[in-house]
């Protein structure tokens, strides 16, 4: 068992894959390669039915006692939230950092991100923005930074970052990989929400990260430490091409409604942006008439002008 410092605490790095033997090795070795010493690696299996589960049972090995291959019962397949719950139960380390199996992480994300909650001790959670990496399959394509959508370098308490953020707000939400999380709020928000799978799986962090946004310090960070690999094929890439974009935001929506009053958060300001987010959802003939059609009927004007 591994003695750390206060000033070093462990943490917990979680990776769920299926079938990524592609890039599952650049993901663990950006790990390796991280300036941070004081970290563990859980690999968790969602159901591989390739090279992967060969490929992570193989680093495990490598790396008794720092890196952990799991796996559900059976070789299940249940899904990101679940697997991540999985792991993320077996943790040891006070802090949780997200990881996907195909994303990297730049050497000094974690030293970078334990400095923060160092300086911020009140803070359950840190969000930075991503690298969109596109360049990583086409050297003529460039890569596009995404910060988070709110004004960064700043701790955000309960309720606040929802005026800002996507899904009720315009701002860019933050990816998985830019996490980095207080294992105790995790365990407080209750972890991911496991009913968000399949084609709702496009909402899956969302539903948690909502979970947080409502009752916990979040800082928002303007440093980008994380590639996220742009690929085809994606979850994003399907539910949109399959025309379900607005069945699984609904769907998000009055999940979250159902939370709220399950928990009894009465936020006014997060209750309106919730009903507004509805609104298109309850009343289309209403949306479309107030909404849509002014800018349509505008932009015909302008054309024949």
């Amino acid at each position: 068992m591994h003695h750390f410092s206060k000033s070093q605490p462990l943490v917990s790095v979680i990776i769920p894959f299926l079938n990524e033997e592609r890039f599952l090795r650049d993901a663990v070795e950006s790990v390796l390669k991280q300036d941070y010493p004081h970290w563990e690696l859980r690999l968790i299996d969602d159901g591989s039915q390739d090279q992967s589960t060969q490929i992570a049972q193989e680093y495990a090995a490598r790396f008794p006692g720092q890196i952990f291959y799991h796996a559900h019962e059976h070789h299940a397949n249940k899904g990101l939230s679940a697997s991540r719950n999985y792991a993320i139960r077996q943790a040891r380390g006070k802090y949780i950092a997200l990881l996907d199996a195909d994303d990297v992480w730049l050497p000094g994300k974690l030293s970078y991100q334990v400095g923060i909650v160092q300086q911020h001790p009140e803070v359950a959670m840190i969000a930075e923005g991503s690298v969109y990496w596109y360049n990583w399959a086409d050297a003529s394509k460039s890569n596009v930074t995404i910060p988070v959508g709110a004004p960064p370098d700043r701790a955000y308490p309960g309720c606040q970052l929802f005026q800002y953020l996507y899904p009720l707000g315009r701002g860019a939400a933050p990816c998985p990989s830019g996490l980095f999380i207080d294992k105790a709020a995790f365990d407080r928000v209750g972890g991911f929400e496991e009913s968000f799978r399949k084609e709702y799986g496009l909402y899956e962090d969302q539903a948690f990260l909502n979970k947080i946004y409502l009752t916990e310090t979040v800082y928002v960070s303007s440093a980008c430490h994380n590639l996220y690999r742009q690929r085809s094929g994606s979850i994003v890439d399907s539910v949109h091409a399959d025309g379900k974009y607005h069945t699984v935001r609904q769907y998000f929506l009055t999940w979250f409604g159902a939370y709220l009053r399950k928990t009894g958060h009465k936020d006014k300001a997060v209750q309106g942006l919730l009903a507004k987010a509805l609104y298109p959802y309850k009343h289309p003939l209403l949306h479309l008439i107030t909404d849509k059609l002014p800018g349509t009927v505008l932009r015909l004007v302008k054309q024949r002008v």
